[in-house]
C-alpha cells in the first residue's frame, strides 16, 4: 500500500486516480496520521464476493444445530 500526504494527493490527484485504477491502494495522511484509504471499486467488490463465498462454504460444511420445531409461516404471522 502506498502512503501519501493529503497535500501531495491534492496536487497529483489525476496521477493518484490512475494508480488506483491499476489496483494500487493509497493511504492518505494528514499531519502524519492516516485519515483515508482509497482503493479501486473493483478490488472492494472482489473482496466482498470472496468473503461472501468463504462464509457460504463454511456454513454449508457446518452441521445444523438446535431443533427446528417451527415453520416458516409461523415466523411471519401478524
Amino acid at each position: 500500500m502506498k502512503t501519501i500526504t493529503a497535500s501531495n494527493a491534492n496536487r497529483g490527484f489525476s496521477n493518484l486516480l490512475r494508480e488506483i485504477g491499476k489496483g494500487e491502494e493509497i493511504m492518505i495522511l494528514s499531519r502524519g496520521k492516516p485519515v483515508a484509504k482509497i482503493t479501486s471499486v473493483n478490488s472492494e467488490v472482489l473482496q466482498k464476493k470472496a468473503m461472501k463465498n468463504l462464509l457460504l462454504s463454511r456454513l454449508k460444511a457446518q452441521d445444523v444445530t438446535g431443533s427446528r420445531n417451527w415453520t416458516r409461516d409461523e415466523l411471519y404471522k401478524d
